[in-house]
């Protein structure tokens, strides 16, 4: 709850430092008092944007403080995952400077606004005519249904099936559409592949074919040098070999006289064997040089395959035709190898889908559960501030998607008369029956869950006499479980008060200030009786103001 909400040079404010109650707290004050004032700086600490215009005086900063008891609240996890030093009395503080700076802090710890915002909501809940906009809308309803039922656990359950269950559809999606894009392509990348894969390439084969369509066109060439160097060698009349021969024959005669001679003998033998090799070779090869169009042509062909298919691929080389050719079958085979994987992915959403129709079935029974519950309470309330006849009914219908919600759609129909029939709060609610409704349901939810410390923002607009009453008696009954501030112009409201607190204006060196204190109980009568009848206080509208503080 909040104890103490301290504020300097903030708008009409120069300085003010206020203690609340821990039960309802009672907000009057004339018309331009300042009230809003005061619901802006405690706006500041909730995170709200401001400028340097908030500032008194513009050569000073703007300091609000709220000091507040967090002990019933299970902060410590916030706490603890945004490294902050717990302490049972939280301090949340902002700051504006000259320069235009805004900081923030939560036990003097520095936060940036979306870490002080996330915590102020925690502990303070503004009621406005915004809010009041808020209670036509289906998605807060079926909050609310869900806070009263206590469906959180379960919801958080569903909401884990769904959206593995949202992920997994996405996926299939994809693969499905991959699939059938790629499946577009099978019939390309097929004719592809089966076109190089009967070219059966094989790696090197072009250099080799290329050398050999060399040799075949130079054939009679090739064979008429070989013919030149076998004549050279091994001819009748000038051969090379029967010379080495008859001048191997003459050292021998000779190699008894000269010690060196046959080493010399034996290198000219060397010579004349490595000569008759290279004879032999060139007729092998001779031999076996022809030449063959018909092979010429055979090679020309192949030639030409190899070429015409590295153009139409702009490549350069057999070896890059292959890995082409690989390629076009791995995604051939991906292709044939998305559907095992998309049957697979089926079987795992029919899976999913059972666990989710589940979760959801177990979701909707049990808010159907509370409906009954919020009826009756809300229309106890109702009664009670004004609106007897008034009638509300929680509509449901079963959605045809699955949601994040769920498959619940939930939708409040309300009638303040009793020949009308209830239709969308929106369409049929005035200004002071939506605030009214609001009362109620925030009532209800007070009985569910532990709400932070509510504002409320003149929630009696539009109402008066025994309904005020009333409505006094709620807020009073509220805030036995939950702190109020309540600012109100109505003094049957005002008395319900446990603390009366007074916005006022004064003037100081000729200029305007706004601050708030806490009435004395004779204070508070007169306040009270000035509520009642105007600034002229009589013995009537003094006691009347008695009678109200009694209750």
């Amino acid at each position: 709850m909040l104890t103490k909400l301290a504020v300097s040079n903030y708008a009409l404010i120069s300085n003010l430092e206020v203690e609340f109650h821990s039960g309802l707290n009672s907000v009057t004050g004339e018309t331009g008092a300042g009230k809003s004032i005061i619901l802006g700086a405690l706006g500041l600490i909730l995170g709200n944007r401001a400028d340097l215009s908030v500032l008194k005086k513009q050569d000073e900063k703007c300091i609000v403080e709220g000091v507040f008891d967090v002990k019933n609240y299970p902060l410590k996890p916030f706490f603890e995952e945004n490294d902050l030093d717990y302490d049972k009395q939280t301090i949340l503080r902002r700051e504006i400077t000259p320069a235009g700076k805004s900081r923030a802090f939560i036990n003097d710890t520095p936060v940036n606004l979306k870490t002080l915002r996330s915590l102020g909501l925690q502990l303070i809940d503004i009621h406005s005519q915004h809010q009041n906009l808020e209670l036509g809308n289906r998605q807060f309803q079926l909050n609310l249904v869900d806070t009263v039922a206590g469906s959180e656990k379960v919801l958080a359950e569903y909401q884990e099936v769904y959206r593995m269950y949202i992920s997994q559809q996405k996926k299939l999606t994809e693969l499905e559409e991959k699939s059938e894009k790629e499946r577009a392509d099978l019939d390309y990348w097929q004719f592809q592949f089966n076109q190089l894969d009967e070219a059966a390439l094989q790696k090197g084969e072009q250099q080799e074919l290329e050398t050999e369509l060399e040799q075949l066109n130079h054939a009679e060439e090739i064979k008429s040098v070989f013919s030149e160097v076998q004549q050279l060698l091994d001819d009748e009349q000038l051969s090379v070999i029967n010379n080495l021969k008859s001048g191997h024959k003459r050292l021998e005669s000779i190699q008894n006289y000269i010690s060196e001679v046959p080493a010399l003998a034996q290198r000219l033998e060397s010579c004349l064997l490595e000569l008759k090799d290279i004879l032999d070779e060139t007729e092998q090869l001779s031999e076996n040089t022809e030449h063959d169009p018909a092979r010429i042509e055979i090679v020309n062909d192949r030639l030409n395959l190899i070429f015409s298919l590295q153009q139409k691929h702009h490549v350069a080389s057999v070896e890059e035709l292959i890995e082409l050719k690989d390629s076009f079958d791995r995604k051939i085979g991906e292709v044939t190898g998305y559907d095992d994987e998309i049957v697979r992915l089926k079987k795992e959403l029919e899976k999913q889908l059972v666990e989710l129709k589940s979760k959801a079935k177990e979701l909707s029974a049990q808010r159907k559960k509370a409906f009954p519950q919020i009826e009756k309470a809300v229309l106890k309330d109702l009664h009670q501030l004004g609106m007897p006849k008034s009638r509300l009914e929680v509509e449901h219908e079963t959605l045809p998607e699955f949601t994040p919600g769920g498959k619940d759609g939930v939708s409040f129909l309300f009638s303040a008369n009793v020949d009308t029939p209830p239709s969308e709060i929106s369409k049929v609610a005035s200004g002071g029956e939506m605030s009214r409704l609001m009362l109620a349901i925030k009532n209800v939810l007070r009985t569910s869950k532990a709400l932070p410390t509510v504002v409320f923002d003149e929630i009696d607009t539009g109402i008066s006499g025994e309904t005020a009453v009333k409505m006094g008696n709620i807020l009073k009954q509220f805030s036995t479980s939950t702190q109020i501030i309540n600012i109100t112009h109505l003094p049957q409201i005002a008395a319900k008060g446990d603390a009366h607190f007074m916005v006022y204006k004064y003037e100081n060196e000729g200029k305007t200030f706004t601050s708030i204190k806490r009435l004395s109980d004779s204070e508070r009568i007169e306040e009270l009786a000035k509520m009642v009848g105007g600034e002229k206080l009589t013995d009537v509208t003094l006691k009347a103001a008695q009678e109200l503080l009694k209750g």
